[in-house]
């Protein structure tokens, strides 16, 4: 069975239905929504929709995702983004089917959206020069992963925008068997561009971290 992770900070609008669709899922057990020092209703719709809410006291989605982690029952871990409303209805069973079947050791998700602005600017430019290999992922930062709870174990996350870049790193050079798997079409709401830099600087910093420049 699977447990599924929602950091969360702010989703009133989308959670809901990003329980919903993790509930159409048969290998789905467990839903985890991760307050994250929320300050709208996130976690009152959240319980109502049946999640375990637990809470998270410091800011940053590589927190949040340890306290996921942390309280999962199962082996085998999916993270979805709670700020997405379009999710397939089978999107839990896409990206944990090569894991259940021990497939994979991890799983990234691929999808058709425009890219956004820091995936196309910083993420792939950058990831090119350093990881040439990296060059295969549609989706760099895409924050819809799943795993084995060991794994996630072992690794230290970042603890800022740079969470997601920085996992499919670590895992790389682990040389743990990775999968990347196509989930549809989605839409993400467009950062405002004065949080792109804040953002921009996140992933360059995990990115040139894990290379060899100093």
């Amino acid at each position: 069975m699977v447990s599924v992770i929602i950091p969360a900070y702010n989703e009133e609008e989308n959670i809901a239905n990003v329980i919903k669709i993790c509930k159409k899922n048969k290998c789905v057990n467990e839903i985890i929504v991760v307050n994250n020092l929320c300050t709208d209703r996130t976690e009152e719709i959240a319980k109502k929709e049946g999640a375990k809410v637990i809470f998270c006291n410091r800011q940053g989605k590589g927190y949040a995702m340890e306290e996921g982690i942390k309280n999962a029952k199962n082996d085998c871990l999916v993270f979805l983004d709670g700020d997405i409303n379009d999710y397939v209805d089978n999107v839990v069973e896409l990206l944990a089917e090569p894991i259940l079947e021990k497939k994979a050791d991890f799983v990234k998700a691929d999808f058709d959206r425009e890219h956004g602005r820091v995936t196309f600017l910083v993420a792939q430019p950058l990831l090119e020069i350093l990881f040439p290999n990296m060059k295969k992922y549609g989706q760099p930062l895409s924050g819809m992963i799943a795993g084995r709870k060991d794994v996630f174990e072992k690794l230290t996350l970042e603890k800022d925008y740079g969470v997601d870049i920085g996992l499919l790193l670590d895992v790389t050079n682990m040389n743990l068997k990775i999968e990347e798997v196509f989930i549809g079409k989605i839409k993400n709401v467009s950062k405002d561009w004065r949080l792109l830099q804040t953002m921009c600087k996140e992933v360059m910093r995990a990115i040139i971290k894990r290379s060899n420049i100093r």
